[in-house]
């Protein structure tokens, strides 16, 4: 199984990426694809720049990059109680490329922060519009506390990691 991860920032020290990278490692047998936002340089969307300009070719790349594989591992930013503002104008770019842009992938969709609601609000927003733009979400799973529940490269609090396990299960 091949399998796309990525944690929708671009922070070089994410730690949605972190989140991404153990879930997605953890998957027997798969062979993970790490993708990072800032390898993606996209002007801010908007109608007037597509009609002067198209669609960027970055955005063709990451398109391209998710039919290429057999599953998603993604982990969400929470920024303001939203989407980043990176991974957001990926997406909708995205979309206007193709509307089922995660072209009806088994989907792991995981978020986290360091506070308490572990990235709660972007995540529920990823829940109620991924699966209209293509996604099977086979399961989903906030890491609240990220510093107080991941060390050392994975997940400490026994509870946490036992979810996860689960979720990783269900693609």
């Amino acid at each position: 199984m091949k399998i796309l991860s990525f944690g929708a920032s671009t922070s070089s020290a994410s730690i949605n990426r972190q989140l991404a990278k153990y879930a997605a490692g953890k998957v027997a047998g798969a062979k993970v694809t790490e993708l990072d936002l800032r390898s993606y340089n996209l002007p801010v969307y908007s109608s007037d720049e597509e009609e002067a300009n198209g669609i960027p070719a970055d955005d063709q790349r990451f398109l391209d990059t998710i039919r290429a594989h057999d599953a998603i591992v993604i982990s969400l930013a929470e920024h303001n109680g939203s989407y980043s503002a990176a991974f957001k104008n990926l997406y909708d770019w995205t979309s206007r490329l193709e509307q089922k842009l995660w072209s009806d992938k088994p989907m792991l969709l995981l978020s986290t922060s360091p506070g308490p609601r572990g990235g709660a609000s972007v995540m529920e927003a990823a829940k109620s519009t991924f699966p209209r733009m293509g996604a099977e979400l086979k399961a989903s799973l906030s890491v609240p506390s990220f510093y107080d529940n991941f060390s050392n490269g994975e997940i400490t609090n026994q509870t946490l990691a036992s979810e996860l396990q689960s979720s990783i299960n269900s693609l």
